[in-house]
């Protein structure tokens, strides 16, 4: 008896801990596994259709037609909301907009890292669209996990809002004085290193295989730059996703709004990674851009805080008296949208005029 009230017990705080509160998420259980698999559906869609594995080179104008179907699939989606949200549809469905916009922001200077790392590892392109897919399939399993985990911390320690904001602003100001090829060195990827240690690795590649037999090792399995490339990529991910998902967190705080539009921005990366990789000389400016934006929600959700600042300030012997102002939904998708637009519009001009 004793043993299973200890498990009650472990079982219950676990759930206390890890899981957001029921009343917070309006979208049935149901719901959520249908959106699972839908998006398996699709991507073994996109596996199948964009390009046979390790015989195809992915161009940039099949690349741009899967980028818009993707882009077509998600505004279809935000359709959904707009009319069949259980509650506030339709602000439900310009949050999903705007976080949305704001993870395909983000994650297009992903892309530029991508780029390198596939320059840096000599990967040819008829095979980077084989590990940027299993890259996105990891990303959606560690990105569901930290949605999760992100959206119980803030329905119970609210005021973790407050330091989400502050790291984006910090993060903001950092992208203006952030190098193009910083961080992108795979020998100092601690989980290479790790990897490194307990299992052995080629140095040659063998095309589209991640995983090869040696003879010389006494048939003994070993891994190819090509997996390496692929756990960069999926730890690089990691690094990236603690920026956008707590920027998602400042338009909505609706695990599925964040989650969905999260999942949905990431969903049309290995299209969109072919469609920039020919025109990237061209936004390098991007990185400005990006870099307000996420200020941009740092001072929203540090805004809506105004009640934590106060205390805070009271604790340390200060009156702020800061009032609460909470940013329209729609301002934020007009700011996002357009601060993206003009740097994009701004990195091409000058681009051109450059060369």
């Amino acid at each position: 008896m004793k043993s299973d009230k200890r498990k009650i017990c472990y079982h219950s705080v676990f759930f206390v801990i890890l899981h957001p509160d029921m009343e917070a998420i309006s979208m049935p259980l149901w719901a959520w596994i249908l959106f699972y698999v839908l998006v398996l559906i699709m991507l073994l869609i996109d596996l199948k259709s964009f390009g046979k594995k390790g015989q195809h080179e992915v161009s940039v104008s099949e690349a741009l037609k899967m980028t818009a179907v993707w882009i077509g699939v998600s505004l279809v989606f935000c359709l959904g909301i707009f009319l069949w949200y259980p509650v506030d549809s339709h602000e439900k469905a310009m949050e999903f907009l705007a976080g949305y916009i704001i993870e395909k922001s983000l994650s297009m200077d992903n892309l530029f890292v991508f780029l390198m790392l596939f320059s840096f590892f000599g990967v040819k392109p008829k095979y980077q669209h084989e590990v940027l897919f299993w890259g996105i399939f990891g990303a959606l399993v560690l990105r569901s996990i930290f949605i999760f985990a992100g959206a119980a911390m803030v329905q119970r320690f609210e005021w973790i809002l407050g330091i989400f904001g502050i790291f984006l602003i910090y993060t903001g100001i950092k992208m203006f004085s952030h190098k193009d090829n910083e961080n992108v060195d795979p020998s100092k990827n601690i989980f290479v290193k790790l990897f490194k240690r307990f299992f052995p690795v080629t140095d040659q590649m063998h095309d589209d295989k991640f995983f090869v037999r040696s003879q010389d090792t006494g048939g003994r399995w070993l891994a190819t730059p090509l997996f390496i490339t692929l756990l960069v990529i999926e730890t690089t991910d990691v690094a990236f996703a603690v920026d956008s998902i707590p920027a998602v967190f400042s338009v909505s705080r609706d695990p599925f709004i964040v989650l969905t539009s999260n999942i949905f921005a990431i969903l049309g990366l290995r299209a969109l990674y072919f469609a920039l990789a020919a025109v990237a000389k061209y936004f390098t400016y991007l990185k400005y851009g990006l870099g307000i934006i996420l200020s941009f929600v740092g001072i929203k959700m540090l805004l809506a805080m105004n009640e934590y600042v106060n205390d805070f300030g009271k604790l340390l012997g200060i009156d702020i008296n800061m009032p609460h102002i909470e940013v329209p939904t729609l301002w934020s998708l007009v700011i996002i949208f357009g601060v993206l637009l003009l740097s994009m519009g701004l990195s091409v001009i000058i681009s051109r005029r450059k060369a």
